[in-house]
Protein backbone atom coordinates (compact mmCIF):
# COMPACT_ATOMS: atom_id res chain seq x y z
CA UNK A 1 0.00 0.00 0.00
CA UNK A 2 1.21 3.06 -0.36
CA UNK A 3 2.16 5.86 2.08
CA UNK A 4 -0.07 8.61 3.00
CA UNK A 5 1.04 11.71 2.74
CA UNK A 6 0.38 15.49 4.00
CA UNK A 7 2.42 18.56 2.55
CA UNK A 8 6.32 17.44 2.05
CA UNK A 9 5.84 14.63 5.09
CA UNK A 10 5.29 11.22 3.98
CA UNK A 11 4.38 8.60 6.44
CA UNK A 12 7.25 5.93 6.97
CA UNK A 13 4.42 3.34 7.36
CA UNK A 14 0.92 4.50 7.43
CA UNK A 15 -1.20 4.75 10.88
CA UNK A 16 -2.66 1.88 12.14
CA UNK A 17 -6.47 2.90 12.36
CA UNK A 18 -8.10 5.37 10.38
CA UNK A 19 -12.15 6.69 10.17
CA UNK A 20 -13.50 9.64 8.12
CA UNK A 21 -17.11 11.51 9.95
CA UNK A 22 -19.36 12.23 7.49
CA UNK A 23 -22.17 14.64 8.88
CA UNK A 24 -25.53 16.58 7.58
CA UNK A 25 -26.79 19.98 9.17
CA UNK A 26 -30.25 19.48 9.18
CA UNK A 27 -32.83 21.96 11.19
CA UNK A 28 -35.56 21.01 12.78
CA UNK A 29 -38.72 23.20 12.29
CA UNK A 30 -41.70 21.69 14.40
CA UNK A 31 -45.16 22.76 13.36
CA UNK A 32 -48.57 23.29 15.45
CA UNK A 33 -50.39 19.82 16.24
CA UNK A 34 -47.46 17.93 17.11
CA UNK A 35 -45.83 17.64 13.27
CA UNK A 36 -42.26 19.05 12.17
CA UNK A 37 -40.24 19.62 9.23
CA UNK A 38 -36.60 18.94 8.59
CA UNK A 39 -34.81 21.39 6.46
CA UNK A 40 -31.43 19.67 5.06
CA UNK A 41 -28.41 22.77 5.39
CA UNK A 42 -26.11 20.89 4.01
CA UNK A 43 -22.95 18.32 4.87
CA UNK A 44 -20.30 19.52 6.87
CA UNK A 45 -16.81 19.09 5.97
CA UNK A 46 -15.40 15.55 6.43
CA UNK A 47 -12.77 15.18 9.41
CA UNK A 48 -10.37 12.35 9.32
CA UNK A 49 -9.27 10.50 12.52
CA UNK A 50 -6.05 8.31 13.07
CA UNK A 51 -3.87 6.89 15.06
CA UNK A 52 -0.26 5.35 14.94
CA UNK A 53 2.94 4.38 16.00
CA UNK A 54 6.53 5.75 14.92
CA UNK A 55 9.17 3.33 15.86
CA UNK A 56 12.74 3.03 15.32
CA UNK A 57 15.97 4.71 16.01
CA UNK A 58 14.41 7.68 14.48
CA UNK A 59 11.09 7.43 15.94
CA UNK A 60 11.11 10.76 17.58
CA UNK A 61 12.67 12.86 14.81
CA UNK A 62 9.76 11.61 12.73
CA UNK A 63 7.17 12.92 15.14
CA UNK A 64 8.89 16.60 15.45
CA UNK A 65 8.82 15.87 11.46
CA UNK A 66 5.18 15.51 11.30
CA UNK A 67 4.92 18.31 14.40
CA UNK A 68 6.83 20.76 12.24
CA UNK A 69 4.10 20.50 9.46
CA UNK A 70 1.25 21.19 12.29
CA UNK A 71 3.07 24.25 13.24
CA UNK A 72 3.31 25.56 9.78
CA UNK A 73 -0.79 25.69 9.89
CA UNK A 74 -2.45 25.97 6.50
CA UNK A 75 -3.90 23.45 4.01
CA UNK A 76 -2.52 20.86 2.20
CA UNK A 77 -3.12 17.81 0.01
CA UNK A 78 -3.68 14.66 2.33
CA UNK A 79 -3.22 11.44 0.01
CA UNK A 80 -3.99 8.03 1.18
CA UNK A 81 -4.71 5.14 -1.15
CA UNK A 82 -7.62 4.05 0.62
CA UNK A 83 -8.88 7.59 1.03
CA UNK A 84 -10.21 9.71 -1.69
CA UNK A 85 -7.51 12.54 -2.04
CA UNK A 86 -8.40 15.65 0.02
CA UNK A 87 -7.44 19.19 0.75
CA UNK A 88 -7.48 19.30 4.20
CA UNK A 89 -5.90 20.86 7.28
CA UNK A 90 -3.97 19.49 10.35
CA UNK A 91 -6.59 20.33 12.86
CA UNK A 92 -5.13 18.16 15.36
CA UNK A 93 -2.18 16.48 16.60
CA UNK A 94 -1.73 14.69 20.14
CA UNK A 95 1.43 12.69 21.67
CA UNK A 96 -0.08 9.77 23.12
CA UNK A 97 2.01 8.96 25.50
CA UNK A 98 5.76 10.47 27.21
CA UNK A 99 8.10 9.94 23.63
CA UNK A 100 11.10 7.74 23.62
CA UNK A 101 13.76 8.16 20.84
CA UNK A 102 12.57 5.10 19.39
CA UNK A 103 8.74 4.87 20.30
CA UNK A 104 6.13 7.41 19.31
CA UNK A 105 2.06 6.67 20.25
CA UNK A 106 0.60 9.23 17.82
CA UNK A 107 -3.67 10.64 17.13
CA UNK A 108 -4.11 12.80 14.33
CA UNK A 109 -7.57 14.98 13.07
CA UNK A 110 -7.66 16.68 9.86
CA UNK A 111 -10.66 18.43 8.57
CA UNK A 112 -11.47 18.77 4.65
CA UNK A 113 -11.41 21.87 3.18
CA UNK A 114 -13.15 22.86 -0.46
CA UNK A 115 -10.86 26.00 -1.51
CA UNK A 116 -8.39 25.31 -3.84
CA UNK A 117 -4.74 24.76 -2.44
CA UNK A 118 -2.48 27.02 -3.89
CA UNK A 119 -0.77 25.64 -6.79
CA UNK A 120 -2.67 22.84 -8.28
CA UNK A 121 -4.60 23.11 -11.20
CA UNK A 122 -7.06 20.38 -12.29
CA UNK A 123 -6.95 19.03 -15.70
CA UNK A 124 -10.21 20.00 -17.47
CA UNK A 125 -11.60 17.18 -19.39
CA UNK A 126 -10.54 16.04 -22.46
CA UNK A 127 -7.35 18.52 -22.43
CA UNK A 128 -4.58 17.12 -23.77
CA UNK A 129 -5.93 14.32 -25.99
CA UNK A 130 -3.87 12.08 -27.71
CA UNK A 131 -4.91 10.71 -31.24
CA UNK A 132 -4.61 7.03 -30.84
CA UNK A 133 -4.64 6.89 -26.97
CA UNK A 134 -6.92 5.19 -24.40
CA UNK A 135 -8.53 7.57 -21.59
CA UNK A 136 -10.56 6.42 -18.39
CA UNK A 137 -13.24 9.22 -17.04
CA UNK A 138 -12.36 9.19 -13.71
CA UNK A 139 -15.35 8.50 -11.28
CA UNK A 140 -16.53 10.22 -7.76
CA UNK A 141 -14.05 8.95 -5.20
CA UNK A 142 -11.31 7.51 -7.56
CA UNK A 143 -7.52 8.07 -6.95
CA UNK A 144 -4.74 8.29 -9.00
CA UNK A 145 -3.70 3.99 -7.13
CA UNK A 146 -7.16 2.74 -8.41
CA UNK A 147 -7.46 3.86 -12.01
CA UNK A 148 -3.61 2.71 -12.27
CA UNK A 149 -4.96 -1.12 -10.79
CA UNK A 150 -7.83 -1.16 -12.76
CA UNK A 151 -5.36 -1.14 -16.00
CA UNK A 152 -2.78 -2.50 -14.30
CA UNK A 153 -0.17 0.14 -14.35
CA UNK A 154 2.05 1.33 -11.52
CA UNK A 155 1.26 4.80 -9.80
CA UNK A 156 4.90 5.78 -11.67
CA UNK A 157 3.35 5.02 -15.29
CA UNK A 158 0.05 6.38 -15.12
CA UNK A 159 1.79 9.43 -13.85
CA UNK A 160 4.14 9.64 -16.99
CA UNK A 161 1.11 8.84 -19.64
CA UNK A 162 -0.23 12.08 -18.03
CA UNK A 163 2.77 14.74 -17.54
CA UNK A 164 -0.02 17.81 -17.48
CA UNK A 165 -1.73 16.86 -14.56
CA UNK A 166 0.15 19.17 -11.55
CA UNK A 167 -0.93 17.19 -8.87
CA UNK A 168 -2.09 13.59 -10.34
CA UNK A 169 -3.35 12.61 -6.91
CA UNK A 170 -6.06 15.29 -7.38
CA UNK A 171 -8.43 13.46 -9.89
CA UNK A 172 -11.78 14.99 -9.95
CA UNK A 173 -15.36 13.13 -11.81
CA UNK A 174 -14.91 13.95 -14.94
CA UNK A 175 -11.50 14.28 -16.10
CA UNK A 176 -9.94 11.99 -18.18
CA UNK A 177 -6.98 10.32 -17.54
CA UNK A 178 -4.65 8.72 -20.34
CA UNK A 179 -4.39 5.10 -19.87
CA UNK A 180 -2.44 3.42 -22.41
Amino acid sequence: MEPMQFKSFVWPHNPRTYTIDFTRQTALQKIPMGEYNLQDLGRSCRQMHGEGEFYGPEAYDTFKALATVFYEGGPGVLIHPVWQTANAYLVELELRQEPRRDYVAYRFVFQECLEEVTGLKPVQPGSAVVPGASYHTAQVGETFWHIAAQYDLTYEELMALNPELRNPNLVLAGERVRVA
